[in-house]
């Protein structure tokens, strides 16, 4: 029978995972979900990256991943890993006051929930907050991005150009210490738990398509040393020190391996805090993303 665990992603630098070329402004756009238009990273651009992470164990690797040539049928077996998409769990946004905000939402929260509970079903699970305005944003008493100048009345959270009104909640400081322990950097955790905050679903959807970062990239004519005629275009990349997360699927080995823990073996050689390099652009620095189970 097949075990469920979650993995997470750590965006140590932006990300480029994308979908070819599309028609607009930006030519190069990141993956997203099709119903929700969230940023997402696909399960097999997960899986493609770990299993060259075990080019220097073929038989552990046909085992896990299962085979990369089938010459006959004694070779067809399915690997024993699955591989979910890696869903958004919290955005970095440009904040007035701290430099940044990692933000999430009750939608996004409660999915990551649901996920939590299939794969640990005796873990106890915190509860969802709701925003009750769009202009609502919960933090945690720390937080270190509200602010209350001149004449304003309320704590507020000042985001790209959203004016929010912070509420101090413990449910968002209780977030943020869980999801800050599911990073597993003791040197990082703290500037999440100060900078976490819960936006409503609406302002999240928006921050999700207007937050993520856009870079322009030219082609130098090797003659003239100019910009080469056309050769300018606009790429879409996830922020760096994005949060996402995944369901991995663990099974007993399908082949004649006779490996009696797949998990354990996977978590062996890879390790519980990986650095691998997802996506495209990995000569300019995208992709460096640390896997975490």
């Amino acid at each position: 029978m097949m075990k469920t665990r979650i993995y997470h992603l750590h965006a140590i630098s932006p990300v480029h995972v994308g979908v070819g070329q599309a028609i607009g402004i930006v030519d190069l756009p990141i993956a997203r979900e099709r119903a929700a238009n969230l940023p997402m990273i696909p399960g097999s651009a997960v899986k493609g990256v770990l299993r060259d992470a075990f080019q220097d164990n073929r038989p552990l690797q046909k085992t896990l991943f299962g085979p990369e040539e089938i010459n006959k049928d004694s070779d067809s077996h399915a690997g024993a890993l699955a591989f979910g998409d890696a869903l958004l769990l919290a955005l970095p946004v440009r904040a007035l006051v701290g430099m940044v905000a990692f933000v999430t939402s009750p939608f996004l929260l409660s999915r990551y929930q649901q996920a939590a509970q299939r794969s640990m079903p005796d873990r106890p699970l915190l509860e969802v907050p709701q925003i009750a305005q769009d202009n609502d944003v919960l933090v945690a008493d720390s937080s270190t991005n509200i602010t209350r100048a001149n004449a304003q009345q309320h704590d507020m959270l000042i985001l790209e150009d959203l004016d929010l009104i912070a509420q101090k909640d413990p449910k968002a400081k209780a977030w943020a210490q869980y999801l800050a322990q599911q990073v597993k950097d003791e040197h990082w955790a703290p500037h999440f738990e100060a900078r976490f905050a819960i936006v409503s679903d609406s302002v999240l959807g928006f921050l999700a398509d207007t937050a993520t970062e856009i870079r322009s990239r030219i082609r130098i004519d090797d003659e003239k040393r100019t910009v080469k005629k056309g050769a300018l275009w606009y790429e879409e990349n996830l922020p760096a020190e994005s949060l996402l997360y995944g369901i991995l699927g663990v099974d007993q080995p399908h082949d004649d391996s006779g490996l009696s823990d797949t998990g354990a073996a996977f978590t062996e050689h890879l390790g519980n805090d990986a650095l691998i390099q997802i996506g495209g652009k990995a000569t300019v620095g995208r992709g460096l993303i640390r896997f975490l189970v």
